[in-house]
């Protein structure tokens, strides 16, 4: 069995190599590389002030997580509310965020945000139950649901088509650097000056954050005509969801991202039983196994990137959609190598194959949905974005442990390898026959 998966893993790899160097942009303007791209000071600005306020916020959800189980002895129930309690916001406000970001102006309500992150951050510090921690969390998502559009508008306006790829790479990979290294930074401030220090720190994020998104030169050009009345909001909303599943391209690619962040979320909290059980580890194997989710997606981005930046062909399947067909198949491929295997090195191994494979669902779709979008809807069109991801993340919580009891964890890894093969078959067969023209509805095949 293992010689078998050992050259279906090659057979993948070089499948990932052949479609990422037909990415590329089909415009006669080289692709940035990340080298390149953080030489152009707006997104420069916006990465360290997102580096900064996202390091933040995982030393504040550090703090809080610590003042639940440690101060206020909370149950594990009470530590998911809290996580529900801000995702399940984001779901269901975003979408109507997205209307209202199209209106107005994105430099003010970047800044807005993080200063009420802020403030609600401070507050923080006086809480002294749960459920004052999820009122708290709530608003936060709710606040969050506007920078999120906002800032998407931002990367829209003042990085080059062409640089886009590069700019969510970047994005992308701050996030997962800061959710490796910013335990131990926490915990080492806990232990000697409480959680208190936390909350302190990542209201400082967002004050530094609003410092820095102040300096930037926002020049997007005003909508005509545009009103605002509840009917022509109402109208935007739904002109802005229509545009995306009339998008054959874009509507695939945000359905993909949205199965593979669901399959992520389920395997996350199981990681851990899975290591308990079927590895007989303990806590600290459970942090390098984990870990290696973000390093893989960290190196999945920088592959983007670096094979992005070449020459494209001219295909069938735009090459967007096709790099996106590939980081399902091999999603399904990590969490066959989960299930079939109970060894360290394979699970170590399988949790860098899901990471890596989630850098070519996630950045390609959210580089397709920015360069694709009308300027006018990338508001509405980046929020459903975030809620689809929110509502796949809350689902994926709730249902894991329901499916892990039914089915069994190594079962349920190999039912979702299985899953995924077939989706991705199912989307490949779909799409073969089908030309660029069919597979967007508006504009060029966009590029990197």
């Amino acid at each position: 069995m293992r010689p078998a998966v050992f050259v279906l893993l090659s057979l993948v790899w070089n499948r990932f190599t052949e479609v990422s160097y037909r990415m590329a942009s089909q415009s006669s303007l080289p692709a940035f590389t990340q080298k390149t791209i953080f030489q152009h000071k707006p997104f420069r600005t916006i990465w360290l002030a997102q580096f900064v306020s996202i390091f933040g916020d995982f030393l504040a959800l550090f703090g809080v997580i610590s003042l639940i189980t440690f101060k206020l002895h909370g149950t594990a129930v009470q530590v998911t509310a809290v996580t529900i309690a801000y995702v399940l916001p984001l779901a269901v406000i975003s979408p109507v965020a997205g209307v209202f970001v199209d209106h107005w102006n994105v430099k003010r309500v970047m800044i807005a945000s993080d200063l009420m992150r802020a403030l609600l951050i401070t507050i923080l510090i006086f809480v002294t139950d749960i459920d004052q921690i999820c009122a708290i969390f709530a608003l936060l998502s709710a606040v969050s649901s506007f920078f999120a559009p906002a800032q998407s508008v931002t990367l829209r306006t003042v990085v080059p088509m062409q640089g886009l790829l590069a700019a969510n790479a970047m994005i992308t990979q701050a996030f997962y650097i800061v959710r490796l290294f910013s335990p131990f930074a926490a915990g080492a401030l806990i232990a000697v000056m409480g959680e208190r220090i936390c909350f302190w720190l990542d209201t400082t994020s967002f004050l530094f954050s609003a410092a820095m998104i102040s300096t930037l030169v926002i020049l997007r050009p005003a909508r005509a005509n545009a009103e605002k009345t509840v009917q022509a909001l109402t109208q935007d909303f739904v002109t802005g969801n229509k545009f995306i599943f009339s998008h054959a391209g874009l509507a695939f690619v945000f359905l993909a991202m949205a199965v593979a962040m669901f399959v992520l979320s389920s395997f996350s909290p199981l990681i851990s039983i899975y290591i308990r059980d079927s590895l007989g580890a303990g806590p600290f194997l459970f942090g390098v196994i984990s870990s290696m989710v973000g390093i893989g997606l960290i190196a999945g981005s920088q592959v983007l990137t670096r094979l992005g930046a070449k020459t494209s062909t001219s295909e069938k399947i735009p090459p967007r959609t096709n790099v996106v067909l590939g980081g399902l198949f091999a999603l399904g491929v990590g969490a066959a190598l989960l299930g079939g295997f109970h060894n360290v090195i394979m699970a170590a191994f399988s949790t860098f194959t899901m990471g890596f494979a989630i850098s070519f669902v996630l950045v390609p779709a959210q580089t397709m949905s920015q360069q694709e979008t009308p300027p006018e809807m990338v508001g509405r069109v980046s929020s459903t974005f975030m809620s689809l991801i929110s509502v796949a993340q809350v689902l994926g919580l709730l249902l894991s442990g329901y499916l892990a009891n039914a089915l069994g964890i190594r079962p349920l890894f190999l039912a979702s390898a299985g899953f995924l093969f077939v989706i991705a078959g199912a989307s490949y067969w779909m799409m073969r026959g089908r030309s660029a023209s069919e597979l967007q509805s508006r504009g060029q095949v966009a590029g990197g």
